[in-house]
């Protein structure tokens, strides 16, 4: 048990350190914007940072669908270590990178190329994170140990947070333009280098193991050919329609209740950025905690339950709790109301890796993870934040809310048709 619980903590951590490197790219843009582009407004600056932040996003899939491939054929610790390894670069990359002035249109080039390595990274991560995590936990606890993965990535954004707010406090503004933002992305690349440390040190999970030993892995041989894993893929389209199904609302949800609320606080409710910086904050912390609770639960009661919890809170609450988010003007007030959104999301981010895991056989486990996962979040949960502002800039806020709560009603339907995976799992080593 000792060596199953260090195995979960250092793929943990990892996570941890990978979500960090990802969110501090957006938390930093401001700073160091003018240095990747050429002299301009603020705005026109802050655009092409976003663009390439969208790049980033966009890889994810292809991460996903690479990284998977990797971690079925070669193993969840190799995977995870190469993951790890390319957020790295990525992030050392970006520190690294002499500005503008001095190598000319080679910072944004290789800009690009970093959020691309890091974009990779990010999409592999969460397959094999979400699998190696669930195999490795047993039979009895898998929901609650599987909850550490979105622990640990609300914690990379909490540490970003606080980095930012660290350096802030530390460095004049002039010093965070011209070299203060490049020490939050050595960070990362130093943490990086600490993930892998911990992730040389792993085991490899029994069922991986084990379907290694075995000498003609199933599905993968026909007519006496060896096929591959996508053709492998496609043999189960209805639990890869359910990964979709699922991630749908909850992929949306997410995104409008913890990186968006901050512009909404702002934007809509009137609150200054620092109320809103400090009232996210605390919201978040709030969500990390939630985790593990609500993945305990699902051991006990079964995924399906937490699930239809979701989908129900998500389905009748979303509208009424964006209205009144919009209208309140005490942070207390604001704090509370998110904290129920947090209550109610949390059905969904605290064992969705374990019951995406829990839908394939092992030789494809990372792959059906992994794929049909980040194709979804490119598509509806890196979009929602562009959908608010749209809508808010056409004078139809409120058609926002009720585009979020189309996709949980989706979902919703999805629950209520699953099995519940904890009593149909695939996962068969304890």
């Amino acid at each position: 048990m000792a060596s199953r619980i260090k195995s979960i903590f250092s793929g943990s951590v990892g996570n941890l350190v990978e979500w960090y490197d990802w969110y501090i790219y957006s938390a930093f843009a401001l700073y160091f914007a003018p240095a990747f582009f050429p002299k301009g407004d603020q705005t026109a600056q802050l655009l092409n940072s976003a663009a390439i932040f969208a790049v980033g996003f966009l890889m994810r899939p292809l991460g996903g669908w690479l990284l998977g491939l990797y971690a079925d054929r070669h193993g969840r610790k190799a995977a995870l270590l190469l993951s790890v390894l390319l957020m790295c670069a990525g992030s050392l990359l970006i520190a690294l990178t002499p500005a503008y002035a001095s190598i000319g249109v080679f910072a944004p080039v290789l800009l690009v190329v970093s959020r691309l390595l890091q974009g990779l990274s990010v999409g592999g991560e969460y397959g094999t994170s979400a699998t190696y995590l669930s195999e490795m936990a047993d039979r009895k606890n898998r929901g609650f140990f599987s909850s550490f993965q979105y622990v640990t990535l609300i914690a990379g954004q909490l540490l970003a947070l606080v980095v930012q707010l660290a350096l802030q406090k530390v460095l004049t503004d002039a010093q965070l333009h011209e070299w203060g933002w490049r020490i939050p992305f050595v960070i990362g690349a130093l943490a990086a280098l600490v993930a892998l440390y911990l992730r040389q040190h792993m085991e490899e999970t029994d069922a991986f193991v084990k379907q290694e030993e075995t000498e003609v892995p199933q599905g993968e041989i026909v007519n006496n050919q060896k096929i591959s894993k996508m053709r492998v893929l496609l043999q189960y389209p209805r639990e890869v329609l359910t990964v979709v199904g699922l991630t749908l609302g909850g992929t949306i949800v997410f995104y409008t209740f913890t990186t968006y609320t901050q512009k909404f606080l702002v934007n809509t409710a009137g609150f200054t950025k620092a109320e809103a910086t400090l009232i996210s904050f605390w919201t978040l912390a709030v969500a990390m905690v939630l985790q593990p609770l609500m993945g305990a639960i699902s051991d006990r009661v079964g995924r399906r339950p937490v699930l239809l919890f979701f989908g129900v809170g998500a389905t009748l609450g979303t509208v009424p709790l964006m209205t009144l988010l919009g209208q309140t003007h005490t942070s207390w007030g604001a704090f509370g109301l998110l904290v129920v959104a947090m209550i109610i999301m949390s059905g969904y981010t605290s064992i969705n890796a374990v019951v995406k895991a829990e839908l394939f056989p092992t030789e494809i486990r990372a792959l059906g993870v992994g794929l049909p996962y980040a194709l979804t979040v490119a598509i509806f949960g890196g979009t929602a934040e562009y959908v608010a502002l749209l809508a808010k800039d056409q004078g139809v806020e409120a058609w926002f809310y009720w585009y979020v709560t189309l996709c949980a009603v989706i979902s919703l339907i999805v629950y209520l048709r699953m099995a519940d995976t904890k009593h149909t799992s695939r996962i068969t080593h304890d």
